[in-house]
């Protein structure tokens, strides 16, 4: 936007830079070198960790904010959006901004899900998101289940089980990458099947799903000690435990639910249909129902890798050459 000289202004809810890194658990680390691992113009500094900590990403990411000196306006949060004429009407609490193009880049870290399996309001232990995990300290002496195959779940399972005895719920058997396959690999194949899908080609990446689980330094001490095993699926909830899809019950006194996240979209009702899981219909980012409407950062709904911090560089530069046209031929 800066390059192509727009008039713009990015609304934050929070009061600092970092997104859902603010948010995230202490220990969570990029899949990715730090060389890997940068937006436009200037690079993430290098680690001294082959994969950069929270701490130095929200940094980074702070630092990149300060140094372009990017239009923000903080502590605002978007309630809902309207059109009128030519223009959006923002509405930002006791305050509403007047636009004529949009980008939605929410994310999901604001839309965690959890599956309603029967039974999980009779539970009485505590159950959490991997949205809202922080570390293990509040699960010392609890005996765990954490629920997901994903990273997340490895992740967590991994860090809780050295404290406290700890399950790893999965509904199908978790698939471990290899160890030389990192973040930034993921996205080199993310891209080449891009490329050949808008080529019209065949591509097959099943030697490495690309939602398979990155083996960072954590997951593979984990693995080492033999506690990454799936326990297998459970099909209800009671007010103790589960009962577990061959019929036992078990007793827990904590779950953690790593079952991923719909889309932050929910503001966006009044001028587009969302379905349940918070998508709008869209070519690539650009909204096939309004007008003047793109969504950038959602993953691959609107772009291969649009969630990473290499991978937002190609969808947002084709986003911003789409706004450019779009307010040239409506001026």
């Amino acid at each position: 936007m800066r390059r192509a000289k727009l008039n713009y202004v990015i609304l934050d809810k929070q009061n600092i830079s970092g997104g859902a890194w603010l948010h995230t658990w202490d220990s969570l680390t990029l899949f990715s070198p730090a060389d890997y691992s940068s937006l436009p113009g200037w690079a993430m500094p290098k680690s001294k960790n082959k994969f950069p900590p929270k701490q130095e990403v929200i940094n980074y990411l702070q630092q990149y904010e300060a140094h372009y000196q990017l239009n923000i306006r903080r502590g605002f949060e978007v309630n809902n959006i309207k059109k009128n004429g030519d223009f959006f009407i923002v509405d930002i609490q006791q305050n509403t901004i007047k636009a004529k193009s949009i980008i939605s880049a929410t994310g999901t870290w604001g839309n965690p899900t959890i599956p309603n399996i029967d039974g999980i309001e009779s539970f009485k232990g505590i159950q959490i998101h991997s949205g809202n995990y922080k570390n293990p300290e509040n699960f010392i002496g609890m005996k765990t289940l954490v629920i997901g195959e994903g990273n997340s779940g490895a992740q967590i399972v991994a860090e809780v089980s050295r404290f406290t005895e700890t399950k790893w719920s999965t509904k199908r058997e978790p698939q471990f990458l290899p160890d030389n396959v990192d973040g930034y690999y993921l996205f080199n194949v993310a891209s080449a099947k891009y490329k050949a899908e808008k080529e019209g080609k065949p591509f097959d990446a099943s030697q490495y799903n690309l939602g398979n689980i990155v083996m960072v330094p954590p997951v593979k001490e984990a693995q080492k000690r033999g506690v990454l095993v799936s326990s297998g699926s459970f099909h209800k909830i009671y007010d103790q435990g589960v009962v577990w899809d061959d019929g036992n019950s078990e007793e827990f006194d904590a779950f953690v639910w790593c079952t991923g996240f719909g889309y932050d979209t929910a503001y966006l009702r009044s001028i587009v249909r969302i379905d349940e899981r918070g998508i709008a219909k869209t070519t690539d980012s650009r909204s096939l129902e309004m007008e003047g409407l793109w969504f950038v950062g959602y993953g691959n709904w609107t772009g291969y890798a649009s969630a990473t911090l290499i991978g937002i560089n190609r969808s947002a530069k084709q986003t911003i050459i789409e706004i450019e046209e779009f307010l040239n031929k409506n001026k």
